[in-house]
């Protein structure tokens, strides 16, 4: 007679059982740095073309490997905020009819790893990017700093209104600056061109709160996110529009001073900023998910658009437009 073969017991997962579970928790932990989102590196763009406009001579091969080490820096620094957002926002997710499903949210994630994989996708950015220069090891920095500060207590001023959209939205010119440090750090960037880019950001968080808070019940949106209990459609979009303004007169007021041909942009900025404003009515709107942007055509045209008239017009100077608008007035 053969002897019995041996059983396992059911408190004993196998090998193969183990298996896939890990695999489960890697694509967490994966999903929760949201690779997706890397589309906001656009931001970084035309940190990257103005101070080439200026000096032509820093285009050289020399500096694509540095911009493509910037690019990866600048991604590392952004998913680990992201993966800090993830945890923290868990208990406050289960309430969203839509971000419950989220890994952290579904408890899909091991929270001790997830904070060694903070610190080490910020370690790694900040080692990157010191092959680049000081000034971008900085402002890189400065951009996780603001990852902390909008999600980490005793500061989480995601909670706060209107500093959420207005810290929030100071990534956005560090996200330039970064793409300036990657072409030179010895030229300064207008402080014009930086408040314009803010308040640009401010104007997108906005209507993105208020996309948010037209999808939410009240109630809910209360215990999702505490600043929704003073928010408004009515006080957002007034703020929507404060923001624009704001925007287009910094805007004009370096196009103004350093590149008078950026004012015939203006219309392609303005079909851009009435898109994305006429998106955030819609059900489920991608103003809520940026990473799903580029899934809306008539916006990507528009952004397409706009970036290549205000390449153009960066790269070919029109001395007649700048003699026509001229001052006049002693």
């Amino acid at each position: 007679m053969e002897p019995p073969s041996p059983t396992v017991s059911a408190e004993e997962p196998t090998s193969t059982s183990r298996q896939p579970a890990l695999l489960s928790t890697l694509r967490a932990h994966l999903a929760i740095a949201r690779l997706d989102h890397s589309i906001k590196n656009l931001f970084v763009l035309p940190g990257i073309v103005i101070p080439l406009s200026v000096r032509p001579d820093l285009l050289t091969w020399a500096l694509l490997p540095k911009i493509a080490e910037g690019l990866l820096a600048t991604t590392l620094i952004a998913c680990s905020n992201y993966v800090v957002n993830e945890v923290l926002d868990a208990p406050f997710d289960r309430l969203h009819p839509k971000k419950k499903y989220r890994p952290a949210a579904a408890g899909a994630v091991n929270i001790p790893l997830a904070y060694v994989q903070w610190i080490a996708m910020m370690a790694a950015g900040l080692w990157i990017g010191s092959n680049i220069s000081g000034q971008f090891v900085a402002t890189a920095a400065v951009l996780w700093i603001m990852g902390c500060v909008y999600n980490i207590r005793p500061f989480r001023t995601k909670d706060v209104v209107f500093l959420d959209v207005i810290t929030e939205s100071i990534n956005n010119p560090l996200r330039l600056l970064l793409g300036w440090f990657m072409v030179t750090s010895s030229l300064t960037p207008p402080i014009s061109l930086l408040t314009a880019y803010w308040a640009l950001g401010c104007y997108f968080m906005a209507l993105k709160r208020f996309s948010e808070l037209r999808s939410i019940k009240q109630g809910i949106a209360e215990a999702y996110r505490h600043s929704f209990k003073y928010y408004s459609e009515r006080n957002l979009l007034v703020s929507v529009m404060f923001y624009a303004a704001s925007a287009m007169l910094f805007f004009g007021a370096f196009a103004m001073r350093y590149r008078m041909e950026l004012i015939l942009g203006f219309p392609c900025i303005g079909y851009m900023m009435a898109a994305y404003f006429n998106l955030s009515y819609d059900e489920d709107s991608a103003a809520q998910n940026p990473e799903k942007l580029y899934k809306q055509p008539w916006l990507m045209a528009g952004v397409v658009a706009t970036s290549c008239v205000l390449t153009f017009l960066m790269l070919h100077p029109l001395p007649a437009l700048t003699s026509l608008l001229a001052p006049t007035l002693p």
